[in-house]
């Protein structure tokens, strides 16, 4: 498969790593880490370093009880980061859910928008469609991050998301968004209960089977700690890494093209070594960025 993007074609024969870049005061795992520029900056350039294959900036939390920011504080927390990471060599994601935020970072030649609501903003999906070819990631989410986890989806979430996610992706292609734009993503953690999250790793074929790349997260996500608990201790987020990466190849092993993650080197590691056990043995063929 290839991902088409603003510059790159992103070849999606191998598991591509999307490492994350939170320039935010209250993220669920990393808020307030790169509390300026300077530390964003270097944090782009050690992700690269690390083995990421591409960079997601967000300037918005999107924790479960997250309250909205407007769109200016949004942008003056990506654009600094945003200007010097398209210097970097690699595809540039920006994750963020307004119109006002893609319009100015796609004028810049941002790479990926990557959109939690799925571009269902009749103005966002307007704006990214008509774009000449930047990706696209469509993200599953019940609700809203506000009330997502106060009410959860109920039921089997695996027909619904794969509907939904199907849906999304037809109504841009509809608009004449080349598929090979599309990344879908189940959006784990957004609006699902543990077993949820759980259903939707093991059945993931379910949504490979719409025939788009699929983008998971599951990064140190409490689904993770709920799971890798030990009687009543449950793994802070630090403590979530062997968890993230079991999660992550798991996801790889049924199909995932790209992870999202927090821990780059780590993930690559791991990726590297499920890619020479596929390639027969022969090292080095995951490793490193490009």
């Amino acid at each position: 498969m290839i991902w088409q993007t603003t510059r790159f074609r992103l070849d999606l024969f191998r598991p591509r790593i999307m490492g994350i870049v939170n320039v935010t005061p209250d993220s669920f795992s990393d808020g307030g880490q790169h509390p300026d520029q300077d530390s964003a900056l270097r944090h782009c350039e050690q992700l690269l370093r690390d083995g990421a294959d591409l960079l997601d900036i967000g300037g918005e939390s999107t924790r479960p009880g997250a309250a909205a920011v407007p769109a200016d504080v949004e942008l003056s927390r990506v654009l600094p980061v945003v200007r010097h990471a398209l210097t970097l060599g690699v595809p540039i994601s920006v994750d963020t859910r307004r119109a006002a935020v893609m319009r100015t970072v796609l004028d810049l030649g941002v790479d990926v928008i990557n959109d939690v609501n799925a571009l269902q903003d009749p103005a966002c999906r307007d704006l990214v469609s008509a774009h000449p070819g930047c990706g696209i990631c469509l993200m599953h989410m019940h609700r809203d991050p506000r009330t997502m986890q106060q009410m959860p989806m109920q039921g089997d979430a695996v027909p619904e998301v794969r509907r939904f996610l199907a849906e999304a992706a037809a109504s841009l292609q509809a608009l004449g968004v080349a598929r090979e734009r599309i990344v879908l993503d189940p959006g784990i953690g957004f609006g699902k209960t543990v077993a949820q999250n759980f259903s939707l790793l093991a059945r993931q074929h379910e949504l490979t089977e719409l025939g788009y790349p699929l983008l998971v997260g599951w990064s140190r996500k409490s689904s993770l700690g709920a799971v890798a608990a030990r009687g009543s201790v449950v793994p802070s987020v630090a403590d979530r890494l062997p968890a993230s990466l079991a999660a992550a190849l798991l996801s790889v092993e049924r199909g995932a093209a790209i992870v999202r993650v927090h821990d780059v080197r780590e993930t690559a590691q791991a990726l590297a070594v499920w890619q020479a056990m596929h390639d027969g043995g022969q090292p080095g063929s995951c490793a490193g960025a490009g």
